[in-house]
């Protein structure tokens, strides 16, 4: 899952390409398996890893065109298997999942002002 999560962040980015720092930011791993993950995805050749030339301590991660083979394959049995769990609900569950997960994704900062209100 973790391959999986790294890889789906790079390929939404804009030339499937993105910050070490950025991709730190998005999955939810420590920074250290990122790096170690990252240079194993590199060492199957999913990803290369080059220098920022907007920041000499930082690295760009992007992906191969051969990793962008596998992770748009893997993609789609996993949205097949997604498919398949959330076909077990009724329109009305999905539509209360939907109402759930959007209520998650409401940043802190206005939760923080609606418990406050």
């Amino acid at each position: 899952m973790n391959e999986y999560d790294v890889l789906f962040n790079v390929a939404r980015e804009p030339e499937h390409r993105i910050r070490l720092r950025a991709l730190n930011a998005n999955v939810l791993i420590t920074q250290s398996s990122v790096s170690r993950l990252v240079d194993r995805l590199v060492s199957r050749g999913l990803l290369d890893k080059c220098g920022d030339p907007e920041d000499a301590r930082g690295a760009i991660v992007c992906l191969t065109p051969f990793g962008l083979s596998e992770f748009q394959r893997v993609a789609r049995v996993h949205t097949a298997n997604i498919g398949t769990r959330f076909g077990v609900l009724n329109e009305e569950e999905r539509a209360i999942l939907e109402r759930l997960c959007g209520k998650l994704l409401t940043p802190l900062s206005e939760m923080h002002n609606t418990v406050e209100k």
